[in-house]
């Protein structure tokens, strides 16, 4: 049986860290930005973790599972 290909566009979008982690970029970042504050701009710089609901799926798509 052949092996399974990673999904290209997840390994772009996620990263999974040394513990088991799996991070993520906020959406809304795109455009816009005019509309939005400092402090919502700010919090776009930093990744956030995946939910739960949706790990095994990512996991999945980057051929981890």
């Amino acid at each position: 049986m052949p092996k399974q290909k990673t999904h290209s566009s997840a390994k772009k979008r996620f990263k999974l860290t040394a513990r088991g982690k799996l991070l993520r970029r906020p959406a809304g970042q795109a455009h816009k930005l005019e509309k939005k504050s400092r402090k919502e701009k700010r919090r776009f710089r930093q990744a956030d973790t995946v939910a739960k609901a949706n790990r095994e799926t990512v996991l999945k798509l980057l051929g981890r599972r």
